[in-house]
């Protein structure tokens, strides 16, 4: 069995003490999921075990012949190679392989009597067969196809980052190494690829590390969990879902174990006050004792929850309207004579294909891009923050706390208290320490998350948030969720990621390409579940077709009659269901406000946040039903 085994590892950047004196094991078929706070360290633990960088201390043992394959945030592609040509260009023995026996077979084409070049293609094809090299080729089209990418003679240098993550993901892939390191593999890739990935990964045969905000996927993927805080690593067994509760098991016995110091260290205070003697060897190793509690007192250290408590203005009833909007764009139709009320604290996700033009929505609703023909009507009270796919340039020798001080010296919280720079950089998990660092020295999701408190500081009531997951660490993702809950505003965001699609949107816009937009009321978990039970019935009705007679009979045997009014029983239930809603309703308001008043308990939101998920899908069930009823109601 093929191991990896880290010890003492420790790697810095900077002053920054990233992690220390770390070691585990990663076996054959382990399936390891990375988490941690923006800047804890994640990429570059899988910059040290790819060998992209070296350790401050400690080392990697391994077998010699022991492979690794690594996806970065942002793959290393020779932009003049076509994307087969890009995907065969890896390092790993299967690539070399195909090379050499394609330049054995060019040399052996022009002198097929040259004894040499006979040798050497015989060589090189007794080396595809024993490696099976034969199907690479074959198997990096079937991925490629799995990951949308379809034109393989396109150039790299024509393709979007997106394409690029997915043409970089195929290549390690195909390689097959002892251990996948996967960063944010998920990113850029539609709903199907990302099941197609979680169902590969499955019955992968090697062994598995990936950091990932994606919790859906981490749930289908993982078995263990690492998690970096604070320099340290701590390993947990299952998925995310048994990690959440792990850790809020040891954070407790962690403040448990801090509680018992400090009462002891007050025991021991006391009896130094009291005059120590030292007369003794015993009476000594107590006063040292005391010293150590002393020294070692307050070290606990925990990760804290983003606390977005920031005001905002009063927004009216009239929000967005656009009208007949059309908007063709690189000779792609986005828009085609769509129109749509957005209303206030409509809660609005959008998702669907890559390059349908999700996010040129978006640019419109912004103002950045214009149609090509209709209207888009802003409401007078409309104060909108665009959260982009992209960071704001920001300059790298500017300080945090300067770039803060551009939109003021203090803000409005929910509760109009007056909160300074300083504290909300507290509160975002910037600690006063790092107030006067260069933004150059952040890790790309730091500045993320700085970006982010930007916007929310100018206090705005609308919100477009473009793949706001993207970059962000899951406890920020997690606050911003609860956030925008209870955000008294309008929310519009698009998304890949279905666990936060689920916990913002209410309402959604499917693009699906050239300008067909799918309308649905509901989380998404509900329209994935609804799509896959309308396609059961048309695969039935296919077969029943393929059975039928070529004459149809002459008499329909007792047709169902079709239904024109409620009956008794459902007119009295037609008469109780709204009230009905708006009790669940009610409900959902109340748990929403137990989450934000126990961020800390981690075991209670859990629970919390299970009462709230059935209670959605209750409410959820109720109005379809009551959409049901109203369709024949008087």
């Amino acid at each position: 069995m093929q191991t990896l085994r880290a010890e003492n590892l420790t790697r810095t950047y900077g002053e920054k003490t990233l992690f220390k004196d770390i070691s585990f094991i990663i076996n054959e078929h382990d399936r390891i999921g990375v988490i941690g706070v923006n800047g804890s360290g994640k990429t570059s633990l899988l910059d040290v075990l790819a060998g992209v960088t070296t350790p401050e201390a400690g080392e990697l043992v391994m077998p010699k012949n022991y492979e690794i394959g690594y996806l970065k945030q942002q793959p290393d592609l020779d932009e003049n190679l076509t994307v087969i040509d890009a995907v065969l260009a890896g390092s790993q023995q299967v690539f070399r392989t195909i090379r050499h026996y394609e330049q054995a077979l060019t040399v052996y084409g022009e002198h097929p009597e040259d004894p040499q070049a006979q040798q050497a293609y015989m060589d090189a094809e007794t080396k595809m067969n024993q490696e099976d090299a034969w199907t690479a080729e074959s198997d990096v089209k079937t991925i490629l196809t799995q990951l949308h990418i379809t034109d393989l003679s396109q150039t790299v240098k024509t393709m979007s980052g997106g394409q690029r993550k997915r043409v970089g993901l195929a290549q390690v892939l195909i390689q097959s190494p002892d251990l996948l390191l996967l960063d944010e593999p998920t990113n850029h890739l539609d709903f199907d690829s990302i099941e197609w990935l979680e169902s590969y990964l499955a019955s992968y045969k090697g062994a598995l590390m990936v950091v990932t905000h994606d919790r859906y996927f981490l749930d289908q993927v993982a078995n263990q969990m690492f998690e970096l805080s604070f320099g340290a690593l701590y390993k947990y067994t299952g998925n995310y879902q048994a990690f959440v509760q792990a850790k809020a098991e040891r954070v407790a016995r962690d403040i448990t174990a801090e509680h018992k110091q400090q009462q002891l260290y007050k025991q021991e205070l006391a009896w130094m006050r009291a005059g120590a003697p030292a007369r003794s060897t015993k009476q000594q190793g107590r006063i040292n004792r005391f010293n150590d509690l002393k020294d070692n007192l307050n070290t606990l250290q925990v990760d804290s929850d983003v606390d977005i408590s920031l005001g905002q203005q009063r927004l009216g009833k009239k929000v967005i309207e656009l009208k007949n909007a059309s908007l063709t764009f690189d000779d792609q139709t986005i828009l085609t004579d769509f129109s749509m009320l957005i209303q206030a604290n409509d809660r609005i996700g959008i998702t669907g294909i890559n390059g349908a033009g999700k996010s040129s929505l978006l640019n419109v609703i912004a103002g950045r891009l214009p149609l090509d023909s209709g209207t888009v009507t802003i409401g007078e009270t409309v104060k909108m923050a665009y959260y982009t796919q992209q960071t704001e340039p920001i300059p790298g020798d500017k300080r945090i706390i300067t770039y803060l001080q551009e939109v003021g010296e203090n803000i409005l919280n929910k509760q109009g208290e007056r909160v300074s720079v300083t504290e909300l950089l507290e509160e975002f998990l910037f600690p006063r320490s790092m107030h006067g660092t260069l933004i150059r020295k952040l890790s790309g999701g730091e500045k993320r998350r700085l970006y982010l408190l930007k916007l929310l500081m100018q206090q705005p009531n609308v919100l477009l948030l473009d793949e706001p997951t993207n970059d962000l660490d899951i406890g920020t993702l997690t606050v911003l969720e609860n956030y925008l809950s209870n955000f008294a505003g309008t929310v519009i965001t698009v998304s890949h990621d279905r666990y936060f699609l689920d916990k913002v949107g209410t309402k959604l816009l499917i693009f699906d390409g050239q300008g067909q937009i799918e309308r649905y009321a509901g989380r998404f978990s509900s329209y994935l579940k609804d799509q896959k039970a309308a396609a059961k019935p048309v695969e039935a009705q296919a077969k029943v077709v393929t059975k039928a007679p070529e004459k149809a009979p002459e008499k329909a045997a007792d047709e169902p009659k079709k239904k024109v009014k409620l009956t008794y029983a459902e007119q009295l239930e037609y008469g109780k269901i709204e009230g009905v809603i708006e009790a669940l309703d009610n409900h959902k308001s109340e748990l929403e406000q137990a989450m934000a008043d126990n961020a800390s308990d981690y075991g209670k939101l859990a629970d919390l946040q299970k009462d709230l998920t059935a209670t959605e899908k209750e409410i959820d069930d109720k109005m379809n039903r009551w959409d049901y009823l109203s369709q024949y109601a008087d």
